[in-house]
């Protein structure tokens, strides 16, 4: 492979362990794929994440993208009839990284996966980015990312154990900024938070229908909210697009690229920083929140050309106009272990 370098990513977790495994999801699963770490189908979870392990990926996502303090709560079990409380919920944090640490590669890293507040809704809003009342503000969603993360400090040594944190699905601009003041600890409880992660962090958002976030902010305003040195903390390692349909990431990424360029032309940003890039896996189904069922669209044609193969392409035309100080590629819903070793051997091969 020739121009910026790239670091290849896992896929689609929770639709891998439907379609390969046979798991079945529903509104009595709110914690999506870490409900298998609660019903003790650790070896499931084990299978499907070593599937990825041995494309091989050099990043791992953990099973952790549903984890909210409501999710556990809503979350019954014949141990926990009336759910499972925040007391309980480190044990199964500490397992989801430890299925990853063992499930990839040993010079693989792991990222910590978290979805955002939409994710935790029911039915999910991270495409729409309509959230009630208490969560409609930067504030209150910078204390809902904060509640959560304290869940996470109690995970033995995790930013020894994770090289990542990614932030992932993000909707809405006022969440973005209220991940980066994660960043900017105020306070000793929002101090051992960030003392309790590893330094790099990518925020990483979705384009379910414009090249514009579901709450109709524009491009460039998202990358200014993610690296305006004014507009929160530390900036992140990357910026990310994920859970978005293949067909529309190269007009997205070209804007991302303009305004990466307008910043660093006005001095706000020093240098690129990298790219990460999760399209869904999809030929033309559309996931239902309601139904929690992914439904075919008849008014929609199969692609002529397999999606590894499309997105190995559109990889290629990145790397090749070397802005980027790395680029992570992988796959969002759909994309399986099968179709993430498929990008990887189209990449080499181009060597």
């Amino acid at each position: 492979m020739s121009g910026t370098p790239v670091l290849f990513l896992d896929g689609g977790l929770g639709t891998s362990l439907e379609d390969k495994y046979g798991v079945k999801f529903s509104h009595d699963t709110p914690l999506w794929s870490s409900h298998l770490l609660v019903s003790g189908e650790r070896d499931v979870l084990f299978a499907c994440q070593r599937d990825f392990g041995h494309v091989p990926v050099d990043i791992l996502l953990t099973a952790t993208y549903q984890v909210s303090v409501e999710a556990f709560a809503r979350t019954k079990t014949p141990q926990h009839p009336q759910g499972i409380g925040r007391a309980d919920m480190p044990t199964y944090l500490e397992e989801a990284v430890a299925i990853a640490e063992q499930a990839k590669q040993p010079s693989a890293s792991i990222a910590l996966s978290l979805g955002p507040y939409g994710a935790s809704m029911i039915p999910s809003q991270e495409y729409s980015g309509q959230y009630d009342a208490a969560h409609d503000s930067e504030e209150s969603l910078y204390q809902w990312h904060l509640d959560r993360l304290q869940v996470f400090t109690q995970v033995h040594q995790l930013a020894n154990r994770t090289a990542y944190v990614a932030f992932e699905t993000v909707p809405r601009l006022d969440e973005i900024r209220a991940i980066r003041r994660l960043f900017r600890p105020s306070g000793e409880a929002a101090t051992r938070v960030v003392e309790n992660l590893p330094p790099r962090y990518w925020i990483s958002c979705v384009y379910p229908e414009t090249a514009a976030l579901p709450d109709g902010s524009t491009i460039d305003a998202v990358i200014r909210a993610l690296f305006d040195p004014t507009q929160g903390g530390a900036v992140p390692w990357a910026v990310g697009i994920n859970c978005t349909k293949l067909d529309k990431l190269d007009a997205i990424i070209r804007l991302y690229e303009a305004a990466i360029t307008q910043l660093v032309e006005e001095e706000v940003l020093p240098g690129w920083p990298a790219l990460a890039l999760y399209p869904d896996g999809t030929n033309g189904e559309v996931y239902n929140t309601e139904t929690k069922v992914w439904e075919v669209q008849s008014s929609q044609g199969s692609p002529s050309l397999p999606w590894a193969t499309r997105f190995a392409s559109l990889v290629e035309e990145v790397r090749a106009r070397r802005q980027w100080t790395n680029l992570v590629v992988g796959g969002c819903c759909k994309a399986s272990s099968d179709d993430i070793a498929e990008l990887r051997k189209h990449l080499e091969d181009d060597a």
